[in-house]
């Protein structure tokens, strides 16, 4: 008998599986574009993860001997003005723009669903200050936020990971707390309410959950924003500093002197910088066809 339902259960286990890999399949061929975003996503972050297996060299060591060479067997990508290895410093790059974009979106995830799920649940005085506080951080772009943050704060990992998240918070709170006002009259609601549930706990447990389909296309979106800004902060001086292999700041370090003596310089790290935003996008249009039943036919 237990080797009846050990046989049963290996086979629920491989219909599973089958039954995830066709699915996967079906939307990789319903959303080309999306699968190609996906795989763009996915090889960043497992360049982020292994860059110390991928890198051939350490990207932070000079070598004066080979000081702008060129792109060959040795130097895959060439090197730059100090003689360091570009191929190593862009794969060392990948894991910085991840854990910024990545820290930058959940922090400032974080806090716009807290504050977008009390100021849509509670309402009253608390939704009305609220949203004046983020119609005052959307009246700035992004980056000019960000730019205000990081010249304040000073370049470092940290800091820019902040100065990052905080403007994503606005965005996040309108989205949560738009979901909130439609969710708190649903009859699920007044049910749990009338079973003696507290208002904290309906809010955590039955409006939360169902808000988090356009937060997972938000959160694509803005994960591409976070890495786009980081490498501007960069650019600019006021982002990511030395020792720390920045795709930004790579372009800041060559744009000027050595675009015409040496363009892989810029080339290289302008290519990783636009794929990585561009599959993100991919894969954030993607999501949004997938998750939103108005998308469906």
């Amino acid at each position: 008998m237990a080797i009846i339902n050990h046989d049963a259960e290996l086979a629920r286990a491989g219909a599973n599986v089958s039954s995830t890999g066709g699915q996967i399949l079906f939307l990789a061929r319903r959303y080309p574009l999306g699968a190609v975003g996906a795989l763009i996503v996915l090889l960043f972050i497992f360049t982020a993860a292994f860059a110390n297996v991928i890198a051939p060299m350490d990207p932070t060591a000079t070598n004066a001997k080979f000081s702008l060479a060129k792109p060959g067997a040795e130097y895959w990508l060439g090197a730059d003005f100090m003689g360091r290895d570009m191929f190593s410093r862009i794969v060392y790059g990948a894991r910085i723009s991840l854990a910024v974009g990545a820290g930058a979106t959940l922090l400032g995830g974080v806090l716009g669903v807290s504050i977008g799920l009390m100021s849509g649940y509670l309402g009253g005085w608390f939704d009305l200050a609220t949203q004046r506080v983020m119609d005052i951080m959307q009246s700035l772009p992004l980056l000019v936020m960000a730019l205000v943050m990081a010249a304040s704060l000073g370049p470092s990992l940290e800091n820019t990971i902040f100065a990052i998240a905080i403007p994503l918070v606005p965005s996040v709170a309108r989205v949560v707390r738009s979901s909130t006002l439609s969710l708190r009259e649903q009859p699920f609601v007044e049910a749990a309410r009338a079973v003696g549930m507290g208002e904290v706990r309906i809010a955590v447990r039955h409006v939360l959950p169902n808000t988090l389909a356009p937060l997972i296309v938000l959160a694509t979106a803005q994960l591409g924003s976070a890495i786009l800004t980081e490498a501007s902060l960069s650019f600019l001086g006021l982002g990511i500093p030395e020792p720390y292999p920045s795709w930004g700041r790579m372009l800041s370090e060559s744009a000027a002197e050595y675009v015409r003596t040496a363009p892989w310089l810029v080339i290289f790290p302008g290519v990783a910088i636009s794929l990585t935003v561009f599959g993100t996008n991919l894969l954030g249009d993607a999501l949004r066809d997938i998750l939103d039943p108005r998308q469906r036919t």
